[in-house]
């Protein structure tokens, strides 16, 4: 019998009947999602905080977790420096080891953290076979309990995660302005941006309008911004249909548009080509990336289970980024309009930081239509 240091057991159940029986840690309670797993060796508290992992249960493949603890939150400008945003987004979190901090600047311990914010682990559990369940039979709905007895964890899943709208969850409900000393405001549709991005941005020397997804052009363009951001989110692009609509019509206006992740997505919806689900998606702070324009390859941060192929490519845009490992088409470039776009996250918390350079790109854009 597994021994739990916390005295709690707790539960990793997925829809095609594998439950493994492990230790609780974090809240009591069960809460069901989509289950994926992440390769990152470091960042959970970014990556526990990343809005695009609203409604999923997040695997870490790393064998320990926990060891630096969670900091106290920092903001600089309105905007979160250590962590993605103000709240734990992921539905619950599969460990093998859950531990105690050990660092200077650790105000509590993720068992703490997770236990404040009502969101249930897991750890002691087999989670290389989870990981090759979901890469064999593609990413799946779970459930998740710590805590709590569970008669029939199939019983939980009440819906199916590409069904759900996440981005009613995390995008704000008005606008919020991060103010800068610069002239050039921009307008950003806030899905679930990362603070990373808004960081990025914000050093780039834009002043930030984020405004709600379901923002319409007219409440954009009534900002007279100088360039429009379509940031990252959670969720299932396809079923975003105002969202796209609201693309489209941006693009009349013929301002410097960048699209990142959930953004490249709509993005290629609007433009009239094709989003997939992915088997199991790319989630990872490691991925290859090669620009096609320069035949150089980047490492990235990544956070999608959609992608764009190559057959799926909208006419009038040419292929930016590529990822070499599978193929999958990591940015694009409108032949005749401002807009580029990129899968991955340029800013890439909590790091490496090959791929910052795309916000000036965007910035530099940004001052030659204004030259115009």
């Amino acid at each position: 019998m597994t021994y739990c240091k916390r005295g709690t057991e707790g539960l990793i159940y997925l829809e095609d009947g594998t439950l493994l029986h492990g230790c609780g840690f974090g809240s009591s309670g069960v809460k069901f999602g989509e289950v994926v797993f992440t390769t990152a060796m470091n960042g959970y508290p970014e990556s526990m905080t990343d809005p695009s992992y609203r409604g999923q249960i997040m695997i870490i493949t790393h064998p320990l977790v926990g060891n630096y603890g969670v900091p106290e939150p920092q903001f600089r400008n309105g905007i979160l420096q250590n962590f993605e945003s103000e709240q734990i987004q992921i539905e619950g979190l599969v460990v093998t080891e859950e531990t105690d901090p050990s660092k200077w600047n650790s105000s509590k311990s993720l068992h703490q953290w997770m236990s404040e914010q009502n969101i249930p682990g897991v750890s002691s559990v087999d989670t290389r076979l989870l990981v090759k369940k979901v890469r064999t039979l593609g990413s799946m709905m779970g459930v998740i309990a710590s805590g709590v007895s569970v008669d029939d964890p199939a019983g939980y899943i009440k819906a199916r995660y590409d069904e759900i709208d996440f981005t009613k969850f995390t995008s704000p409900k008005s606008p919020i302005v991060h103010q800068n000393d610069s002239d050039q405001l921009i307008v950003l549709v806030d899905c679930g941006v990362k603070h990373g991005i808004l960081d990025e941005l914000f050093k780039a020397g834009f002043t930030i309008v984020r405004v709600p997804c379901k923002s319409t052009v007219d409440e954009i363009m009534n900002y007279s911004p100088k360039g429009i951001v379509f940031g990252n989110g959670p969720g299932n692009p396809n079923i975003l249909k105002d969202l796209v609509k609201t693309f489209s019509a941006v693009m009349e206006y013929k301002l410097p548009t960048l699209g990142i992740c959930l953004g490249h997505q709509v993005a290629t919806l609007a433009m009239s080509g094709n989003v997939r689900k992915m088997k199991f998606g790319h989630r990872a702070i490691n991925k290859p990336v090669v620009d096609l324009t320069t035949n150089r390859c980047y490492i990235s941060t990544h956070n999608h289970g959609y992608g764009v192929y190559k057959e799926d490519v909208p006419p009038d845009t040419q292929i930016w980024f590529v990822n070499p490992d599978d193929g999958v088409v990591e940015g694009l470039a409108h032949k005749r309009l401002p807009v580029i776009t990129t899968q991955f996250h340029p800013e890439s918390r909590p790091g490496p930081n090959d791929n910052t350079w795309i916000f000036q790109k965007f910035r530099k854009m940004v001052i030659k239509n204004e030259g115009n």
